[in-house]
């Protein structure tokens, strides 16, 4: 990896692990649907004229039935489930959960019939992989409400279906263009339901400055890396950033929420993250989607 391609990689993990530290920061003095509007809202203004510029809107607005239901599940709904489950649990914990987002991938692919089904390292992959989150689910059982954990779950779930949108049903489409135009659809989308929760005061300094970061950095800002980071070093290799960014939410929860770093945090992630890089690993080579896997964006 060059030297351009691993400073793109550390920004990347970085920028993508940060949403769970800004999201608690966020949903102490705002709600959960006014902060995905506000982060939808700053993502779409300034991602929209370059996809304009760029010609890249008439030609992704054509799928629009698909592109709606990327949105749904890739932004507008695991967005606010996660804002509202970091409410009650903290940020280590999403984004350590999260990071289970490509075990279920991989069951959904093989599911699918498209992955040729399961080799015997993705089936234990995805044992170890499950052994984590009950590790997690367990050993921190009275840190986790059972209302967070539904959410959780369908944040997974949501997250590991975007990219089978993605690749199945909008490949060959501008990957900035569909992810300005899932921006701008959300923020519209949300736009009636954040007017009725308008904070009544405004927010303190720390809560602003999270929300801008959250637009402007880790939405926007995140992408047009993500996309220089696959033209330097590829989308296969890229994505190895889902692994690290889980981590990089753990570290930041801890060293500056002062978050506690607990047994099942520890033995969880790297149960997860074994099991993730072992369930990913498939028995043939196959050619990556025409869009770059744009899901586990971050939280």
């Amino acid at each position: 990896m060059s030297r351009r391609g691993l400073m793109l990689f550390v920004a990347m993990c970085v920028i993508w692990g940060l949403p769970y530290l800004l999201i608690r920061i966020s949903v102490s003095a705002i709600s959960p649907v006014f902060l995905v509007f506000a982060r939808t809202a700053l993502g779409a203004i300034l991602l929209l004229p370059i996809a304009m510029a760029r010609a890249e809107i008439t030609v992704v607005v054509r799928r629009w039935r698909w592109l709606l239901a990327y949105s749904a599940v890739e932004i507008a709904l695991p967005w606010v489930l996660l804002s509202d489950a970091e409410t009650r649990i903290t940020s280590s914990l999403s984004g350590l959960l999260v990071a289970a987002v490509p075990l279920v991938g991989v069951i959904m692919v093989a599911a699918s019939g498209r992955g040729g089904g399961l080799g015997r390292l993705q089936v234990v992959g995805l044992v170890v992989g499950l052994v984590g989150v009950l590790a997690v689910l367990g050993l921190d059982l009275a840190s986790l409400s059972v209302l967070a954990a539904l959410e959780m779950a369908v944040v997974v779930v949501c997250y590991s279906l975007g990219p089978q949108i993605l690749a199945r049903r909008l490949s060959g489409l501008p990957a900035l263009g569909v992810v300005a135009c899932s921006l701008g659809i959300c923020a519209v989308g949300y736009l009636p339901f954040a007017v009725l929760t308008v904070p009544r005061a405004v927010p303190d300094r720390e809560v602003l400055l999270a929300i801008v970061i959250l637009g402007v950095v880790c939405t926007a800002g995140a992408f047009i890396f993500f996309f220089e980071l696959i033209a330097e070093v590829g989308a296969i290799r890229a994505t190895v950033v889902t692994y690290v960014n889980p981590a990089v939410a753990v570290v930041l929860g801890v060293a500056i929420l002062h978050e506690r770093f607990t047994a099942g945090i520890g033995a969880g992630f790297a149960l997860i993250l074994t099991g993730a890089v072992l369930a990913g690993r498939s028995r043939r080579p196959h050619p990556p989607p025409s869009l770059p896997r744009a899901a586990v964006m971050d939280g």
